[in-house]
């Protein structure tokens, strides 16, 4: 556990474990060796009477509307507030969620769910398939801005033609109130893996109608139907869950009161962290993680299926020429940021795809080309790649505009980046920075040149990255297009057999990464801190945090 001294009477100890969020501690911890899992669950036997957790986020969230969001900075609370017909565990293999059980047809475009009996909302109204209808219907009308409508316009059976133009049946149907029925464009055999997502998570006609795009805002109208919901919001500040009585399965979740906490400074974060104040926090200062790793065995780094890159607009001159875009992926240095900023605790991203992603025991990156982009980079090629672009040593190069989100650490790296552009090509860079609902409504109407983005894979499929530069794609916001592109992303959504669509996706990115579209730059293990009594929670591949299973012992 990690180091913290508590010299007190007894009589204040017991006095205070009832209002400090942390658990107490030793004063020297063992090494973290097994520190890349969750903890244990624990037994019956060890739990305490103080069943509330209180854990940190740099972000406050631009919404929490399943329906609407793609941030990832609203999975903690969407992944807690809901549940979906599946699930995923600790691994990210599928599990069963409010559908018991499930079949495929044999031409694999029809799909049959059975959800559990006596399902509620947790306003404790019933709840039906028909409530899938309806979040289906809404995510539909362009109003709604769904960001992953693309989940079922195409997939499912005339969802892109009544997105495009209100007309057209759903293929989805619901023969009782207990059984949700898909049909499908064309089989795809990661669907019922997508369905873990929250933009396919149910919302309630009633609190949505009566409250339109207010009904996220306040406790009392924010209906959810998973093992949480929600109690207080201070904006700014806090979200407080409490346990959902109406739950399907709320005899089993121990945990009473969940606090996330909006602490946007990392060091003010881990302090608060060391002193006992909170349970867990989800963003470290880079610095510290060597320290980390070495005393503390409450610190986690969970290998995770994400890459980190930054956006090229490429409708925007010069970075319409691909020699440009070529050019400032060969002037960075990835293994010095790696090194010197994250700490070592990432590996050098070359292309789209993170690893993490097998068949038959072969990984989707093992074999590929690195395109050129060396872990060092390549600053005599890139330079070269400039000149022939009409800029040589950057002469006539217009003033890049380096846009990040607020954040210390991306701070950092958006600083290192830039030096290396001046350094290494002659670019001169202006650095600005906004709070991330402003920043990404800039990024998402394509008012910027080179700004940092990620994406953490929503499901266990490359195909969850893919999409992101295909044409008219709603999360493709790098202006980037290619029929050839669009048709291999295509063909491989419809393949069947793994091998024969996994071959197809990296033919596909294959293509993209010969026009350079963007700066890939790491594959990032997700790294976080929780006290040791706290067990039970876990953090998935896909960056998906749960707290359904946890419990604080003593």
């Amino acid at each position: 556990m990690k180091k913290k001294s508590l010299s007190l009477l007894i009589a204040l100890l017991l006095l205070l474990t009832s209002v400090l969020a942390g658990c107490g501690g030793t004063n020297e911890a063992p090494p973290a060796e097994d520190a890349e899992k969750p903890a244990e669950e624990a037994t019956q036997e060890d739990a305490t009477g103080n069943q509330e957790i209180t854990f940190v986020l740099s972000n406050e969230p631009d919404g929490l509307d399943p329906s609407v969001t793609n941030n990832s900075f609203a999975s903690p609370f969407l992944l807690n507030l809901f549940e979906g017909l599946v699930s995923t565990n600790e691994n990210g293999e599928l599990i069963p969620g409010i559908a018991e059980s499930w079949e495929p047809s044999d031409d694999g475009l029809t799909y049959t769910f059975h959800l559990r009996p006596d399902l509620k909302w947790s306003d404790g109204t019933p709840f039906t398939s028909k409530d899938f209808v309806y979040t289906f219907n809404r995510i539909l009308k362009p109003e709604t801005t769904a960001q992953y409508v693309d989940f079922l316009t195409d997939y499912i059976k005339g969802a892109k033609e009544i997105f495009e133009g209100g007309s057209g049946e759903l293929g989805v149907e619901t023969p009782d109130d207990n059984t949700l029925v898909f049909h499908l464009i064309k089989p795809a055999p990661y669907f019922v893996n997508m369905l873990g997502m929250w933009v396919y998570f149910p919302v309630q006609e009633k609190t949505v109608e009566e409250n339109i795009d207010q009904w996220t805002l306040k406790p009392e109208t924010y209906v959810s139907n998973g093992p949480f919901k929600v109690a207080e919001m201070k904006l700014g500040e806090s979200v407080t869950l409490v346990k959902n009585e109406n739950y399907w399965n709320a005899e089993k979740v121990k945990v009473e009161k969940i606090v996330f906490r909006y602490i946007k400074d990392e060091a003010t974060a881990l302090t608060a962290f060391e002193s006992g104040e909170v349970d867990g926090i989800r963003s470290i200062p880079n610095a510290d993680i060597p320290r980390l790793k070495a005393e503390s065995n409450e610190y986690y780094s969970i290998p995770s299926f994400a890459t980190t890159y930054y956006l090229i607009n490429n409708n925007k001159a010069p970075y319409d020429n691909p020699k440009v875009r070529e050019a400032l992926n060969l002037a960075i240095d990835r293994q010095s940021l790696i090194d010197n900023v994250l700490q070592g605790n990432a590996v050098v991203a070359n292309a789209l795809v993170s690893p993490g992603y097998a068949v038959d025991g072969k990984d989707f990156v093992d074999g590929r080309s690195d395109f050129g982009i060396l872990p060092n980079g390549d600053v005599e090629k890139a330079k070269q790649l400039l000149a022939e672009a009409g800029y040589p040593n950057g002469e006539g190069f217009p003033t890049m505009q380096l846009s990040y989100y607020s954040n210390p650490q991306v701070k950092i790296l958006v600083e290192s980046l830039a030096q290396m552009f001046k350094q290494n090509l002659g670019i001169n860079v202006e650095i600005s920075t906004e709070e991330w609902a402003v920043y990404y409504d800039n990024v998402k109407a394509f008012n910027y040149e080179v700004a940092a983005m990620g994406w953490s894979a929503d499901y266990a499929n490359p195909m969850t990255f893919l999409p992101l530069f295909k044409t008219g794609d709603a999360n493709n916001i790098s202006g980037y297009s290619n029929p050839e592109y669009d048709a291999l992303v295509e063909k491989a959504q419809a393949q069947t057999d793994a091998a024969e669509a996994m071959k197809t996706m990296q033919e596909a990115e294959a293509l993209l990464m010969k026009d350079y579209p963007f700066l890939p730059l790491y594959h990032r293990s997700n790294s976080l801190m929780m006290k040791d009594c706290v067990k039970g929670w876990y953090m998935d591949s896909l960056g998906f945090l749960r707290f359904v299973n946890a419990e604080k012992v003593q």
